[in-house]
Parts: C-alpha cells; sequence; structure tokens
C-alpha cells in the first residue's frame, strides 16, 4: 500500500485560487492511477479528477473542467490538484487516493487514501 498525504487546504475567496498537493510515501506512487475525490458536510464523496500513471490522460467532473487541472510530477512522488476560479460550492474536504491499474471515477475502486484536506471558499 502507498501512504498518501495532502497537503495546501486552506479558506479562500471566491474566484481565487489554490494547488494541493497529494504526497506519497512508502512506494513510488508513479506506478499508480492517482484520483481527487471530495466530500462536503452532508453529501456524498465526489469524484473532481484523476490521472494515469505517465500523466497522459486525466479526467474531471463536469463542474470542474476548465478550473481545475490535475498533474503529477513523479520525481517528487507527488501529484497536484490546481484550483482557479474557486467558488463557494468547492468547499469540501478533498482526498486524494491511490490506485494500481485502470482509472475510475468511483471511490470504492481505490485502496489507498489520504486523511483529506480542508478547502473553505468563502462568497
Amino acid at each position: 500500500q502507498v501512504e498518501l498525504v495532502e497537503s495546501g487546504g486552506r479558506l479562500v475567496q471566491a474566484g481565487g485560487s489554490l494547488r494541493l498537493s497529494c504526497a506519497a510515501s512508502g512506494r513510488t506512487l508513479s506506478s499508480y492511477v492517482v484520483g481527487w475525490f471530495r466530500q462536503a458536510p452532508g453529501k456524498e464523496r465526489e469524484f473532481v479528477a484523476n490521472i494515469d500513471w505517465d500523466g497522459r490522460t486525466t479526467d474531471y467532473v463536469d463542474s470542474v473542467k476548465g478550473r481545475f487541472t490535475i498533474f503529477r510530477v513523479n520525481t517528487k512522488n507527488t501529484v497536484y490538484l490546481q484550483m482557479n476560479s474557486l467558488k463557494p460550492e468547492d468547499t469540501a474536504v478533498y482526498y486524494c487516493a491511490a490506485r494500481w491499474t485502470g482509472a475510475s471515477t468511483l471511490w470504492s475502486d481505490y485502496s489507498s487514501w489520504g486523511q483529506g484536506t480542508q478547502v473553505t471558499v468563502s462568497s
């Protein structure tokens, strides 16, 4: 199992930007598909974005397309989520997750999870 730690979440005003990091330890992250998910209070965990092992293929939920970018720097064993033009509805705990093979938008397909980082967007 790869161990994941998210960071970068904080309070930001609407229209602002944040970059979340997902750093891995224990194993190299370059062999894994990595996804970002989020969960707002009272809501189910939601897929946000994923990226394949070499960074060539990405996928996004429609609500963040054009605003968020997922990318990875395998030499740093880290995957990032660049979030621009943030909206209050982006407020949630953001989690990164990893799975060995095959991109997926289902949180249940991912076996390794970080502890989450809180993103709060004020209006």
